[in-house]
């Protein structure tokens, strides 16, 4: 901890709480999404809880890419991390995506982000007005809020983030990070 002193009041600089890593799979192959969580696994540790698997009819931004009928499933990790990494884990993210590509296309994307107390933090490669250079060509997105006991979208937050059930998937990974921290 560092103390920055303004005048007569002493600031203190923090280092933040460690954070709970999540990402969210869009595929259309069960089998190459295994293989994703496992190579996911390996770096990361072990799943702590996957989503129910949904069908992604909220855009057809993936659809020349990685076809049609897609599926979505979100999942999180039980060990937590520190939210400084989450570059290096988006960066690892779109190496696999490439590494699963066939011809140049690819069949699996995989957003990679994370949980704390007051939001959700998804990495991008894309700047935009509402998001901040967190380092190494990525950027944060703040996906969801949280407010009055439950987690509110953003007026840009992706149509299936908005969904009921996917906000309060990420509800139950909050009060379960909550306990990893606890744990630490």
């Amino acid at each position: 901890m560092q103390k920055l002193v303004f005048g007569s009041r002493a600031v203190e600089i923090r280092t933040p709480k460690n954070v709970c890593l999540v990402a969210a799979l869009c595929y259309g192959d069960e089998g190459v999404k295994e293989r994703a969580n496992a190579r996911l696994v390996a770096a990361y540790g072990p799943i702590e809880h996957s989503s129910a698997r949904i069908a992604f009819t909220f855009t057809s931004y993936y659809e020349n890419e990685m076809g049609r009928e897609l599926i979505k499933e979100y999942i999180s990790f039980s060990h937590p991390i520190d939210p400084a990494t989450l570059p290096d884990v988006k960066i690892f993210t779109n190496d696999l995506e490439k590494q699963f590509a066939r011809e140049g296309r690819r069949i699996i994307n995989i957003d990679p982000g994370y949980i704390e107390a007051a939001k959700l933090v998804l990495a991008t490669t894309k700047n935009y007005n509402h998001r901040i250079y967190i380092g190494k060509g990525i950027y944060g997105d703040i996906q969801l809020y949280w407010r009055q006991g439950r987690f509110h979208p953003n007026p840009w937050t992706y149509p299936d983030y908005q969904e009921n059930s996917v906000r309060r998937f990420f509800e139950q990974v909050r009060v379960n990070y909550f306990k990893q921290i606890s744990k630490g």
